[in-house]
């Protein structure tokens, strides 16, 4: 294979409701990423109703993928693999992806490359600065909040993950709550900024001596906030609410952090998914990073913290390089997961 050569890597996602095609050459520049939202599909039911997302991925797919590749400006000769997204996600959202993939890869002879979606959400970063190993990462997103670990290209593990609910997922219920429009992680963001941490919720198993995180706690605890309020007709300040929880979240996150980086010494810390975007996390990351010398800190683009096909084009790349391959009989893993790190306890 001609190292000089512009390798391209044709990619999709389509594992909530996001969907996404995209071509990305040699892993670091994005020639394309085309993404059809489903955001106000699902506005009216609170959050992402499976089948729905799973016929809007069927309407949208072959018409992203025609639009990724006339963006990019190329045919499918011009490309070298294709990559999709197969776990973890929707069940049927993942189908539509891969079944998608396959047939590309099928009629044009392309190699077909599986990515897990967690890995593309790291390589997002990847289009900030080449990544350097070992690396830590930090993903929190609406599915799902974990430690992983990176010794080397194309290798994963975790550290730590939530108990019962994702940090994104949390923000969403609180949002609710607070009668904001789903997703509502941007305005309760919004509204923290303009509020101070004046309820006392709890930060769960901050003093735990282990990398795991659990949120369904100050969950409850902020809906029990609200609703014994209402019964007894207070009012309670929204942007303080909003302080409140957002500050919670951030402490124990920045905490298992920065406990992690401490047990595993890395080149990079990498910020990325959904929650990535919140402004409190980012800045709250970005003053501990003053405390290790050594460790840089590479926030994904907040153009590329959600769901998007060219940080599975990235991953993907990578993937491809070490010989990452899968045959016709690729199928959706909706329970997807990284390895443990080696002696972890779960």
């Amino acid at each position: 294979m001609n190292s000089d050569k512009k390798e391209l890597i044709l990619a999709f996602e389509t594992s909530c409701d996001e969907t996404s095609v995209a071509v990305v050459e040699n892993g670091e520049q994005i020639l394309s990423n085309v993404i059809a939202t489903q955001i106000n599909s699902h506005k009216r039911f609170g959050g992402v109703v499976p089948e729905v997302a799973s016929r809007h991925h069927i309407e949208q797919i072959t018409l992203c993928l025609q639009d990724a590749l006339s963006e990019a400006a190329v045919t499918y000769s011009d490309l070298d693999a294709v990559a999709v997204t197969y776990g973890p996600g929707l069940v049927g959202a993942l189908l539509v992806g891969v079944a998608a993939a396959k047939a590309v890869a099928f009629a044009h002879d392309l190699p077909l490359i599986p990515v897990n979606h967690m890995a593309g959400h790291i390589y997002a970063a990847r289009f900030v600065a080449p990544l350097e190993f070992p690396a830590l990462a930090l993903l929190v997103s609406g599915g799902h909040t974990e430690l992983v670990y990176l010794p080397e290209p194309n290798r994963y593990e975790i550290v730590g993950e939530t108990r019962d609910d994702a940090a994104g997922e949390a923000f969403d219920k609180v949002g609710r709550v607070l009668g904001l429009t789903y997703p509502a992680g941007k305005e309760i963001d919004e509204l923290a900024h303009k509020g101070r941490d004046s309820f006392d919720f709890p930060r769960a198993m901050l003093q735990e001596d282990n990398y795991d995180f659990s949120f369904s706690g100050l969950k409850s605890a902020f809906i029990n906030t609200v609703h014994h309020a209402q019964q007894v007709g207070q009012k309670l300040e929204k942007c303080d609410l909003a302080a409140s929880f957002q500050q919670s979240v951030v402490d124990v996150l920045v905490t298992k952090t920065v406990r992690a980086l401490h047990a595993f010494p890395v080149k990079q810390l990498i910020l990325a998914g959904g929650v990535a975007a919140n402004q409190g996390l980012r800045r709250a990351l970005e003053n501990e990073l003053t405390h290790f010398n050594e460790v840089q800190l590479i926030k994904a683009p907040l153009f590329l913290c959600g769901d998007n096909a060219a940080m599975i084009g990235a991953a993907g790349y990578v993937a491809w390089k070490n010989d990452v391959s899968a045959g016709l009989d690729l199928n959706a893993e909706p329970s997807l997961e990284f390895p443990w790190v080696k002696g972890a306890v779960k």
